[in-house]
């Protein structure tokens, strides 16, 4: 399905409204037959077109391993990997990452890394340059299009890379925890914009993370995903209001249910890696919902 948009360029342009992720039965082992080492199991669920998934769980291999399949980087063990109901064996334009480590080249400016994709696929001309100062001014970069990575702080790199990939227009955009490593006040702000840019569009998004203050802040529905192996323990829709600011989130009762309720079970799969004994467990886990059941401070 296709829509006409203008650019704030005044130019017309045809966006593809957000396509539909669908892992089904996936399973990922590395290893040899006789020494199998399986990092996802038997795992299924939606990436539901135009909304923005957030995928959370404990520090580990798992979900980086899902987003390789995802984007067709790697092939899964068994199961399947479907975009819009068909079978995706190959990497295509249709699924793009947004990797945590930056991609930009350093030896080329800010409008020179947004164009480079494009180029490369045989883009070329007016509605090329039209379409990089679009996406370029979407993430509020205009006056750095001439701009190296490291004239840029860390910040105004997410934004670049944000830009880089919006003008490729993919029907989901996949974000492997693109804020990691930002400080505290950047990586708020980044998360706001980065809501924004998503409510704008029609876009089918999947952000990971281990931030459970970001995950709620900017999700639809959020995928808990279990500890290692990595499977689907619950997923929680998260009925707050669009457009969002961190400041109503932080405050909200809502929210703090919904936080409330993920980090129980985030909490019984980290403590699965510290082979605690059943009643120690029981005891942190009611300590963390005592922590937040008084709400934010």
């Amino acid at each position: 399905m296709v829509e006409a948009t203008i650019t704030r360029a005044g130019t017309m342009k045809e966006k593809s409204v957000g396509g539909e992720l669908e892992v089904r039965d996936v399973s990922k082992s590395y290893g040899t037959d006789r020494y199998p080492k399986t990092v996802v199991d038997n795992c299924s669920f939606t990436v539901e077109r135009s909304k923005l998934t957030v995928m959370i769980g404990p520090s580990g291999p798992g979900k980086s391993t899902i987003v390789r399949l995802l984007a067709s980087f790697e092939q899964p063990t068994s199961g399947a990997v479907l975009l819009d109901g068909k079978k995706v064996t190959k990497p295509d334009r249709e699924r793009l990452v947004v990797f945590q480590e930056s991609a930009l080249y350093p030896w080329m400016t800010t409008y020179e890394n947004v164009v480079f994709g494009p180029k490369a696929q045989g883009r070329q001309g007016a509605s090329l340059a039209d379409a990089a100062r679009d996406a370029i001014d979407r993430v509020g970069l205009n006056q750095f299009q001439k701009s190296y990575p490291n004239q840029l702080s860390g910040g105004m790199q997410r934004r670049a890379e944000l830009a880089r990939a919006l003008i490729n227009d993919p029907a989901v955009m996949i974000l492997d925890e693109p804020f990691r490593g930002l400080d505290a006040m950047t990586k708020g702000l980044m998360q706001e914009y980065y809501a924004q840019l998503f409510e704008s569009s029609r876009n089918t998004h999947l952000f990971i993370t281990t931030d459970i203050d970001e995950a709620i802040f900017l999700a639809d529905r959020l995928l808990i995903m279990s500890n290692f192996p990595l499977r689907l323990r619950q997923v929680i829709k998260v009925d707050l209001p669009r457009p969002r600011r961190l400041v109503d989130v932080v405050t909200s009762d809502t929210a703090n249910q919904l936080k409330m309720t993920a980090l129980s079970i985030l909490h019984e799969e980290a403590l699965k890696s510290f082979a605690v004994g059943n009643q120690s467990a029981d005891h942190l886990i009611e300590s963390y919902k005592q922590r937040y059941r008084a709400g934010p401070n």
